[in-house]
């Protein structure tokens, strides 16, 4: 939980510093954006080795070792003195990062009983929710007060901690059997052509019109690479085994973590210009507005991954895509003069949502795949979200920006526009994440067993 949260906050912590950093170091915005998609490329890059690093080391030492690496890239970070060296440190972070929430997902998942996993789940996932929805806030008050290190060197003690704890309590770990496979080289390049290839294209949404050469040319060259790579991966020993997809029951919840984090990520998106720049609320005026959403999800995650682990998988995680939806419907209907109270009702829903939704489809995942699967598993779901949330942000920018000049140009009002800007665009969130209530349906009512395949099989 420890590593997890760390890791989790991070991802979204750094953007709000961004303009500080800019004039710090004196920097167009298309080079400052290197710090944010450095990491991202990074993160997504090292995710599939996982599984191959795992076989070698043995979970105890890939979990170490990554927060690790991601504490000693915090350190590099918040000593950074100008943006090179900050992009750099920033790699190094990923490196680390990547590996610690799948890891320490597998970890949990394989070491619980299948009866007591989704209440194991749930209480991990509190870290991988809460960092998101934390994260802007919680960087902008650093920054406003301590300046942007800060939002880098408050993980070094986390990490110390968490290293600490690792040491003391995961030491039956060192136990796990190691296998030494060869490295799949051909598919791990076509991953990574795919990955740096998405990612251009989804940062062209943003910079040039989204039928422009540059996204075009981008997601052509990511959809072949793809295509490529799972054709790789049908040689022994691939990179990802990617027959896990054979199972429906992780089809389709792999299908509700995509489309929950397109919407999330874009929700997200929204909320700093509608706390801050819309209503006007300080940094620490929105973290108090946004700590209901935190609370709730504390008390309400390890009841629902308690409700996963006796059966309702199904029930438990259309209500909390429907919460969701509606909180996301509730943010739409807040404007200039609106009570707290909507505010606050809205972060409560949205925080029941997130907090009964998350651990039922986690646990329907992994039971759906072997324990020899469950590493490209949490591997296969921590890319999903980040590449999922990536595309997310990057739509929700172009929707704002699109709507926003489309009534200002209708009115000539700077607040009607960026009211009505925001509106439509959490309805548009609310309508992607009520999507995810069709894959839901297909999940079976009662907790789904993990197959009892062998090791050795799986392996093959």
């Amino acid at each position: 939980m420890c590593g997890t949260f760390m890791a989790a906050i991070d991802a979204s912590i750094v953007n709000v510093s961004l303009p500080v950093m800019r004039a710090e170091f004196d920097v167009r915005v298309d080079e400052i954006e290197w710090v944010i998609t450095s990491y991202m490329v990074a993160f997504s890059l090292f995710i599939p080795l996982i599984n191959w690093v795992k076989n070698r080391i043995g979970y105890y030492n890939l979990y170490l070792l990554s927060v690790a690496i991601f504490t000693l890239g915090s350190l590099l970070c918040s000593l950074a003195v100008d943006l090179p060296m900050l992009v750099i440190a920033r790699v190094i972070q990923a490196i680390g990062g990547g590996a610690i929430s799948p890891t320490s997902l597998a970890i949990v998942s394989e070491t619980f009983p299948k009866e007591e996993r989704g209440s194991a789940i749930g209480w991990w996932g509190l870290g991988n929710v809460m960092g998101p929805a934390l994260g802007p806030t919680l960087g902008g008050v650093l920054t406003q007060y301590l300046g942007w290190p800060s939002i880098f060197y408050v993980n070094i003690p986390v990490g110390i901690v968490t290293i600490l704890l690792t040491i003391k309590h995961l030491n039956f770990l060192k136990k796990q059997p190691r296998y030494k496979y060869g490295f799949d080289i051909k598919g791990f390049a076509f991953f990574g052509l795919f990955i740096i290839a998405i990612q251009y294209a989804i940062a062209g949404i943003a910079k040039y019109d989204p039928l422009s050469w540059h996204v075009l040319v981008g997601f052509g060259v990511s959809i072949l690479s793809l295509a490529l790579f799972i054709r790789s991966a049908r040689r022994p020993a691939p990179l990802l085994d990617l027959s896990v997809f054979r199972s429906g029951v992780f089809l389709n919840s792999i299908v509700i973590v995509a489309i929950r984090s397109i919407a999330l990520y874009g929700g997200l998106f929204f909320l700093p210009f509608l706390l801050q720049g819309l209503l006007g609320f300080s940094e620490f005026q929105s973290a108090m507005l946004m700590l209901p959403n935190a609370l709730v999800m504390i008390i309400v995650r390890p009841f629902a991954g308690r409700y996963a682990d006796k059966g309702a998988v199904r029930n438990i995680s259309a209500a909390g895509i429907i919460l969701v939806s509606i909180s996301m419907l509730l943010f739409s209907r807040i404007n200039v003069g609106s009570g707290i109270w909507l505010i606050i009702v809205a972060m409560v829903v949205r925080g029941v949502g997130m907090g009964i939704l998350v651990a039922p489809v986690s646990t329907a995942l992994l039971n759906a795949v072997s324990e020899a699967q469950t590493a490209t598993a949490t591997s296969l779901n921590s890319l999903v979200q980040q590449v999922g949330g990536s595309i997310g942000i990057a739509i929700s920018g172009v929707v704002h920006q699109y709507i926003y000049n489309y009534y200002l140009d209708k009115n000539d009002v700077i607040i009607i526009a960026e009211h009505f800007a925001l509106q439509d665009g959490f309805v548009i969130a609310a309508i992607i994440i009520a999507l995810a209530l069709v894959p839901a349906f297909k999940l079976p009512a009662k907790t789904y067993v993990r197959p009892k395949v062998e090791a050795e099989v799986a392996l093959k």
